[in-house]
C-alpha cells in the first residue's frame, strides 16, 4: 500500500486508488498502477518514457502512444485530488508532484496510533468531524467551481492521435482531437467530402492542420504551407454536418469561397491601426470563414469573429458575432451576437496546451432573415435555440501565433477553425 496523501493511498496488488475521505475505490488497470507506483517510489524526481514503458508494460513492447494514453486516463482519475498533479517535463519523461499543503487533512484509516487516540480522546473525535466536516464544504465549493466546470469540459476531450489526410494533392499529418471517444476518427470520415484533391495546394509545399469532432461533426482547419508558424494565407476551414459525402471539389471551392468572402463580408473589422500606446484598450480579433458543404445543398458560410478585451491577466470582456449566408445569397443574412464576461484558464488536452475560456452571456441578440433558403434552415434552428438557452459557453484555443489562432468553439456542436488575428487598439 503506498500513500499518495492522508486520504489517498495506491493499492498495487489490487490495483486501484482508495479514497478515504468518499469511502470509495477507484479501478486502475495494471500499467496504470505500474505507471502510478514508479512515479510514487522512483529515487529521481523525473521519471523517463523508457522507465515507466518498462514497469507498465514488462517483458512487452509496444509503443509510445500506449504509455501517452495511460498518463492520459491517469490524470482523468487523479482529476479530482487537485493536490496531485501528473505533469510532463519536456523531452525528459514524467513527474509525479503531490502538495506538501494539502487542503485535506484527515487520520490515516491504517494509521494504529491514531485510531487509538481518537477512540481514548472523545474531543479529538470532535476536532476530527470538524475537520472532515471543514473538508466537505472545501470539496462542494470546490466541485462547483469555475474552475472545475471548465476542467471537466476539458477532460471529455481526448488530443493523443494525429491522422494523415491527403487533401489538395498533398499529404500531410494533422493534429486530431476528439470528444467523449468518439467512435469514428479514420480520415475518411474528414476526406470522403472532399470530390477531387487536383493539385490545390501542391504550390504551398504542405499544409499544417488540426482535425476534430465532437462525434456528430467533422472539422478540418488547415494553413496552406510548411512552416511551422502559419502565415494567415489561404486559411481553409471546412465542417460536416451530414454523413453523406458532400462531392465538394478543393479547386471549385477555393473559387466560390472567394467570391463569397468578396461579395459578403459583415464581420471583418476595417479600422486603420494605430500608434503603439494610442488607444486605450487592446481588442484582440479573431477572424474565420467556416464552411458547412452538404451533399445537393447550397454551400453554407458562416462568418464568425471573435474579441477579447482584457481587464487584467486573466478576465475581460467578450464578444462574439456569427453570420449565416448560402453562396446563391437567397438567405439573407442570419446573425447572432453574444456580449459577456470571461475568465481564462491555462489547461492541457493531454500534452497539448490550451487556453480555456468560459464566458458568462450577458447579453444576446439574434437577427433573423428576411429570406431562408431551405440548405440554411438546420444552422438557423440552432442559433434559435443557443438565443433561447445559452448562459454559459466554453472556448478553447488550442494554437496561437503571432497572426493565427486554432480555436473549439460553441457553434452547431463543436466547431473547430483557424482564424486571422490581429490586434487593434480602440
Amino acid at each position: 500500500m503506498l500513500k499518495i496523501t492522508p486520504y489517498l493511498e495506491l493499492d498495487t496488488e489490487a490495483n486501484h486508488l482508495i479514497d478515504h475521505v468518499n469511502g470509495k475505490n477507484i479501478s486502475l488497470t495494471f500499467s496504470e498502477s505500474a505507471v502510478l507506483s514508479r512515479l510514487l517510489t522512483s529515487s529521481n524526481s523525473v521519471c523517463s518514457k523508457d522507465e515507466l514503458l518498462s514497469a507498465g508494460w514488462p517483458d512487452r513492447v509496444v509503443a509510445t502512444t500506449s504509455l501517452t494514453q495511460c498518463i492520459s486516463t491517469l490524470r482523468k482519475k487523479l482529476d479530482p485530488y487537485r493536490e496531485v498533479q501528473l505533469k510532463t517535463v519536456a523531452r525528459r519523461g514524467y513527474q509525479l508532484h503531490v502538495s506538501t499543503q494539502s487542503h485535506v487533512k484527515m487520520l490515516a484509516v491504517n494509521d494504529a496510533e491514531s485510531m487509538r487516540a481518537a477512540i481514548v480522546n472523545v474531543s479529538l473525535m470532535v476536532k476530527v468531524s470538524g475537520i472532515v466536516f471543514a473538508v466537505f464544504l472545501l470539496l462542494l465549493a470546490w466541485y462547483f467551481s469555475d474552475y472545475h466546470k471548465v476542467s471537466q469540459n476539458l477532460s471529455r476531450w481526448s488530443s493523443d492521435k494525429q491522422v494523415e489526410l491527403k487533401i489538395g494533392g498533398v499529404t500531410g499529418e494533422a493534429q486530431l482531437l476528439y470528444k467523449d471517444n468518439a467512435p469514428h476518427l479514420h480520415p475518411s470520415m474528414w476526406e470522403k467530402h472532399l470530390d477531387s484533391d487536383g493539385d490545390y495546394l501542391t504550390s504551398y509545399g504542405g499544409f499544417n492542420a488540426f482535425v476534430a469532432t465532437d462525434g456528430t461533426n467533422y472539422s478540418m482547419a488547415i494553413c496552406p504551407g510548411d512552416d511551422k508558424q502559419c502565415s494567415g494565407n489561404g486559411l481553409i476551414n471546412i465542417t460536416s454536418v451530414d454523413s453523406e459525402p458532400a462531392g465538394l471539389n478543393m479547386k471549385d471551392f477555393a473559387e466560390l469561397s472567394k467570391k463569397m468572402e468578396q461579395r459578403i463580408r459583415y464581420n471583418r473589422i476595417m479600422l486603420p491601426e494605430s500608434e503603439e500606446g494610442v488607444g486605450a484598450l487592446i481588442e484582440h480579433h479573431y477572424h474565420a470563414d467556416v464552411y458547412f458543404p452538404v451533399k445537393g445543398e447550397l454551400l453554407i458560410r458562416s462568418d464568425i469573429s471573435m474579441s477579447l478585451i482584457y481587464d487584467s491577466d486573466t478576465t475581460g470582456e467578450f464578444h462574439s458575432s456569427t453570420c449565416i449566408t448560402d453562396e446563391d445569397c437567397l438567405t439573407t443574412p442570419i446573425k447572432y451576437k453574444i456580449r459577456g464576461k470571461f475568465k481564462q484558464y491555462s489547461e492541457t488536452i493531454d500534452d497539448l496546451r490550451v487556453d480555456a475560456f468560459q464566458v458568462s452571456v450577458q447579453q444576446k441578440d439574434l437577427i433573423k432573415p428576411e429570406r431562408l433558403n431551405a440548405s440554411a434552415v438546420p444552422f438557423y434552428r440552432d442559433l434559435r435555440k443557443r438565443d433561447i438557452k445559452d448562459e454559459e459557453l466554453y472556448f478553447f484555443r488550442i494554437y496561437q501565433d503571432d497572426k493565427t489562432a486554432v480555436w473549439i468553439t460553441p457553434l452547431f456542436g463543436q466547431v473547430t477553425a483557424w482564424y486571422k488575428y490581429d490586434k487593434v487598439d480602440i
